[in-house]
């Protein structure tokens, strides 16, 4: 015989006034963490930058004729103004560059695409490019082939609330800004203020700029400085400099072999960071037997007056204004050095460094 199911009397209780309240106090808190974080200069439609974000712009390829890709690390994704590139030519890029990550990978998935016959803008921090890592968004190109679709609506849903609401900002989560308030991390032990916090804002179809707040913040510039550690490191070795020349020659060579190209492009970082870089991997040996290599043709901010005294508060990354002058510059010469980039009749008249607060000064 069955055992009578046990069944509790559910108790009076003014459930449409605790329901009311309960409702009132949520929206409190949430309207109050939200007119914190804008305080913060977090702002409605500033968007995550994940892996979907990244498919979605890469699946463009497998529709449209792209004439135009960028692919690179965190530089030139946040100092090409995707609006002046645009105004000057006519033709809006399709930004695939990631920060933190070694562009060759990216080089060579579209190498292997017959859908890409356009100019491939590759833009590059030597340190990040001459290694075996892909880096910290590896997991981009596994989600441009396979999106489930859990991952797809979780990813619309959060880009239609970031529209809206700019709580929403991951680096600044209530669990991580309790631990970066916490001072006792042991000597040699690393702790919250070695990881890089926000320093970005993307807009629509990736355009991304360095944060505001980095620029008129102490605190904030100061750490973002301290975690690049000045691009210290050990020397790149022979085997992976050979080993990125012929990789990089072989796509190249793909992607022309079916009417395409490419140029290579090294956006500017501040003196006391390039005196790293130059250890670890000195131009001469880098960057100018990369363009011999592969046959390419490239634009160094070295070379370029244009390009000089712009100002890089965190010693890497350009000011949302310099940027903009970047872009000018370096669209400028490349329309000098290939016919894939044509400057529009009506383009607007070349900028300079003083328009952006930079000088004839070298970056610091």
């Amino acid at each position: 015989m069955a055992q009578p199911v046990p069944v509790r009397d559910v108790p009076a209780r003014p459930w449409r006034v605790m329901f009311a309240v309960a409702l009132t106090l949520t929206v409190l808190l949430w309207a109050g963490w939200e007119w914190r974080m804008r305080r913060l200069e977090l702002s409605p439609g500033d968007r995550s930058d994940g892996a979907s974000t990244w498919a979605e712009q890469r699946r463009r390829i497998d529709t449209e004729t792209i004439p135009i890709a960028i692919i690179g690390d965190s530089r030139i994704l946040f100092d090409t103004d995707l609006d002046r590139f645009q105004a000057l030519t006519g033709v809006r890029p399709v930004q695939l560059a990631l920060a933190g990550t070694n562009a060759r990978p990216f080089l060579e998935d579209l190498a292997d695409d017959p859908r890409f016959k356009g100019l491939l803008i590759v833009g590059i921090a030597e340190t990040s490019y001459f290694r075996d890592e892909v880096g910290l968004q590896k997991d981009a190109l596994a989600r441009y082939h396979y999106e489930s679709p859990a991952q797809r609506a979780s990813f619309l849903l959060h880009r239609a609330l970031e529209r809206e609401v700019a709580f929403l900002e991951d680096n600044y989560r209530l669990s991580k800004l309790i631990a970066r308030l916490d001072p006792g991390w042991r000597a040699g032990v690393k702790g919250p203020y070695d990881d890089v916090w926000k320093i970005a804002q993307h807009g629509d179809g990736r355009q991304t700029w360095l944060w505001p707040r980095i620029e008129h913040d102490p605190y904030l510039r100061g750490h973002a400085r301290a975690a690049w550690h000045r691009f210290a490191g050990i020397p790149v070795t022979n085997a992976i400099i050979a080993m990125t020349f012929s990789r990089t020659r072989d796509a190249v060579a793909k992607i022309r072999s079916r009417g395409g190209d490419v140029v290579f492009l090294r956006p500017p970082s501040a003196s006391l960071v390039r005196i790293n870089e130059e250890r670890r991997l000195p131009r001469a040996a880098g960057w100018g037997r990369l363009l011999a290599a592969a046959r390419v043709r490239g634009v160094h901010f070295d070379d370029e007056p244009a390009m000089q005294g712009l100002v890089i508060p965190e010693f890497s990354h350009l000011t949302r204004a310099c940027a903009t002058v970047f872009t000018d510059a370096y669209v400028r010469r490349l329309a000098q050095i290939t016919p894939r980039i044509r400057l529009r009749a009506g383009a607007p008249p070349p900028l300079a460094p003083r328009d952006c607060g930079g000088g004839s000064s070298p970056p610091t």
